[in-house]
């Protein structure tokens, strides 16, 4: 299918999965009187416009001004509503449990108006600051409804927590880095930096990356195609005939991504707006309590992402802890595992994350002296008691276990076992491997098993293991490549010409069949092929049972991504005394 019609066919799957329930479908309806529900308009001024927000006002029975309450604000992941079922159900979750909820339609989404801005803080974290005025009794909602019953830490500073998922889960740190009033963040499955998630690059953060195309274009033309899901626009949701909905910079992030090419320029000023919209450029301004949630099945932000605003905040002293649940992106999103989240089935007391949820907004909204649980937290597919689901640990697991490189293709455990040999594989100017198509498994479309073809990968593959190995985290690996076609073009004043490869690992079974963990991969555009470098591997949790093995691949492409410009062969070379490594966070070592 030409990239064209499959990313066209790839956004109306988009589209399905974004309006489909996230694992928050609304739960049955409430008891008669339980709360109460107002449809509310707010005008706002953010990014330069007037911007008109619809909200949906969930008011707890029994809640008034001398029986204050605290509160919870929560929009819509990207290309949903209020009205969609994840959002909904977070109004109806904790309204039941007696927070007042405030639940809205994010900018350029629903009927809110103005542009599509990637929860940037300038404008999506002001939109949403505004509603914060609200809860405190500062401003009044367009048709003069005013909220006199939220619980106040002082005069206009209501007690307010924020959940929500994606791109309802960045905007939460982006409207805590412009409003220290926000009290508890609960962000799900979002990112830490646009320029990682959507145009990775494992072995640098100066290098561009490698361009994800599939998820990248599906949100892109989600965004572009509003009118469709939503007829009769606000004026202000209209930008120009180049680019229909999103600011400007948006527009031409993608376009750059689109053109295959990094010049510096237009790359530069890509990169600096792709930050300026992400938590890496403006996390040391956030000091509100953060229970970050991330799922182990996620392509498209991956368990890194989650990790690396972990030990930013923590760094810097902001209460931080964080939970690595089945859940993500890809796949599973609707259908939870047994024992998981799912506010569907209104099952946060039942569930551990709902939990634990319940537990930090417990301590940071009503101040109860209540535990929130360990530092770290990790859903373990391998065990089948609900109710033991989850491993805790104070901190991340370290890089405790090393194998080498072997010249035979082996991975062996001691550098002395490393044999002298160089092999070579060469890319291909079509894509060779899959590791997925992007959302397949989200809206139960087919997807074929992850696969590599003959001479454009190369593997190294472990002796059986001893005993069942527990990898939680994310393994890192250190190459040295010889690309002589590399090497003649990677100067070129465009990054594009610089080698491309995928890193993965795999767990092969006795009988010989390979698992690629979640179908994650880690892209790598290689700084200097002259020289080493070393490339993180997204995060995983994934027992390898004893009897199996462990198979690293580095791979020329993935149709996922684009790839290699012109043809590249690359060649490794290992001996005992200079071999690549493959570094893995096993638990007890």
């Amino acid at each position: 299918m030409p990239r064209s019609r499959a990313t066209y066919a790839l956004a109306l799957a988009l589209g399905a999965a974004l309006t489909a329930p996230l694992a928050l479908t609304a739960p049955a309806a409430p008891a008669a009187g339980q709360y109460t529900v107002s449809a509310l308009k707010f005008t706002v001024r953010a990014g330069g416009r007037d911007c008109t927000v619809d909200a949906d006002l969930y008011r707890p029975a029994g809640v008034d001004s001398a029986h204050r309450a605290p509160a919870v604000l929560a929009t819509n992941g990207f290309g949903g509503s209020k009205s969609d079922g994840s959002t909904d159900a977070i109004g109806r979750a904790f309204a039941e449990r007696g927070y007042v909820s405030l639940i809205y339609s994010g900018l350029g989404f629903g009927t809110s108006g103005c542009l599509i801005s990637l929860d940037d803080p300038r404008i999506d974290g002001t939109a949403a600051s505004r509603l914060i005025d609200f809860l405190g009794g500062e401003r009044a909602a367009d048709d003069g409804t005013r909220a006199d019953y939220v619980t106040l830490d002082r005069a206009g500073d209501p007690r307010v927590g924020m959940i929500g998922g994606s791109y309802g889960g960045a905007v939460q740190l982006a409207t805590a880095a412009v409003d220290h009033r926000v009290d508890a963040l609960v962000p799900l499955i979002t990112w830490h930096d646009l320029t990682y998630s959507l145009d990775p690059n494992n072995a640098s953060t100066t290098v561009p990356g490698v361009f994800k195309w599939q998820w990248t274009n599906g949100f892109y033309l989600i965004g572009e195609g509003q009118p469709l899901t939503e007829p009769g626009l606000d004026p202000s949701r209209f930008n120009s005939l180049t680019c229909l909905h999103f600011v400007t910079k948006a527009c031409d992030t993608i376009r750059t991504l689109n053109s295959g090419s990094y010049r510096p320029a237009p790359t530069a000023a890509m990169r600096a707006y792709a930050r300026s919209v992400s938590p890496v450029s403006y996390l040391s301004r956030v000091e509100a309590p953060t229970l970050l949630i991330q799922g182990q099945a996620d392509t498209l932000f991956n368990l890194n992402e989650a990790a690396a605003t972990y030990r930013t905040l923590t760094a810097q002293g902001t209460t931080a802890k964080m939970i690595w649940q089945s859940w993500g992106h890809s796949g599973g999103i609707t259908d939870p595992a047994g024992g998981e989240l799912d506010l569907g089935k209104g099952n946060l007391e039942s569930s551990y994350v709902g939990r634990r949820i319940l537990s930090w907004f417990d301590r940071y909204l009503h101040g109860h002296d209540t535990g929130t649980g360990p530092a770290f937290a990790y859903y373990r597919d391998w065990i089948t008691d609900p109710g033991h689901t989850y491993g805790t640990a104070g901190r991340l697991p370290a890089l405790s276990r090393t194998y080498y490189l072997s010249g035979d293709g082996k991975l062996v455990d001691n550098r002395r076992k490393v044999a002298r040999g160089s092999r070579t594989y060469t890319n291909r100017l079509t894509p060779t491997s899959h590791s997925e198509s992007s959302l397949a498994a989200t809206v139960g479309l087919p997807d074929p098993g992850p696969y590599d073809t003959p001479g454009t990968f190369l593997g190294w593959t472990s002796a059986p293991l001893a005993r069942a190995t527990d990898v939680v985290g994310a393994p890192r690996a250190t190459l040295r490549v010889l690309s002589p076609a590399a090497a003649r073009t990677q100067n070129s004043g465009d990054a594009a010409d610089r080698l491309v490869l995928f890193a993965k690992l795999y767990d092969v079974a006795p009988d010989g069949s390979e698992t690629l963990v979640h179908r994650l991969v880690a892209p790598v555009r290689v700084p200097d092929v002259t020289k080493g470098f070393t490339v993180t591997l997204p995060g995983i949790v994934h027992r390898y049972e004893k009897g199996h093995r462990l198979r690293f691949v580095i791979a020329a492409s993935d149709d996922a991504y684009f790839g290699n410009r012109g043809i590249k062969p690359v060649t490794v070379v290992s001996a005992p005394g200079d071999t690549g490594t493959l570094r893995l966070p096993v638990l007890g070592g």
